[in-house]
């Protein structure tokens, strides 16, 4: 065989290594969990039904008031955000979805504004979190993959004092079904819900954050 020849063989068998790799790697990125934090618009008003000064935020905001002397509606353009009465993403939170929210004060309770928010990744994959009935992630625990409407009933569980969140993002809620207070919380661990400031730190259900918003 010539020595083109075989060159040209060789460089063949190289290419064909290669993107056989390629392909591998594609395949095994598609079945990873992936967090999407690409797509998120909020638009924050000073006044009542969007009214008065504005600021636009795609992403963490730490402080609203940096940007506006007060907050007390805003518009979700895209993405889910959650918003907090406090600076630095402390006291009581609210989850918002796509939309208008022409007075914020009223569906949240926050009666001195909006004061913080963070952007909630879409998550595509699995969900784990596991609930503990003590602070410092100690006593009765149970791991969960789906949704819990009420741990007294289905896990013989007292209430949930703190967790940890393996994979996906969550919401907690104060009282069974969904209801009442809520907390969002992101992968790691959560010792005490204390640290928060929320008006209630414990909590009987818990939801996956799923939707496209």
């Amino acid at each position: 065989m010539q020595v083109g020849v075989l060159q040209y063989i060789t460089d063949r068998e190289m290419k064909w290594k290669s993107s056989s790799s390629v392909f591998a790697v594609i395949a095994h990125l598609s079945t990873m969990t992936t967090t999407d934090m690409s797509m998120g618009k909020i638009i924050f008003y000073e006044d009542r039904n969007l009214q008065g000064r504005s600021y636009e935020c795609m992403s963490d905001c730490s402080d609203v008031s940096s940007y506006l002397s007060r907050c007390q509606s805003c518009r979700v353009e895209n993405g889910c955000f959650m918003i907090y009465a406090r600076p630095n993403f402390m006291g009581n939170q609210h989850f918002m979805k796509k939309g208008e929210h022409a007075d914020s004060m009223s569906v949240t309770g926050m009666t001195s504004g909006i004061k913080s928010c963070r952007i909630i990744p879409m998550h595509r994959g699995q969900f784990r979190i596991r609930i503990f009935e003590q602070e410092n992630m100690s006593g009765q625990s149970q791991e969960l993959q789906e949704d819990c409407d009420n741990i007294m009933e289905r896990l013989r569980m007292n209430e949930c004092l703190s967790c940890q969140v393996m994979e996906g993002h969550w919401l907690l809620f104060e009282q069974p079904n969904f209801r009442g207070k809520m907390a969002y919380v992101r992968p790691g661990e959560h010792r005490s819900f204390r640290e928060m400031i929320l008006s209630s730190t414990r909590f009987l259900s818990m939801k996956r954050i799923i939707d496209i918003c």
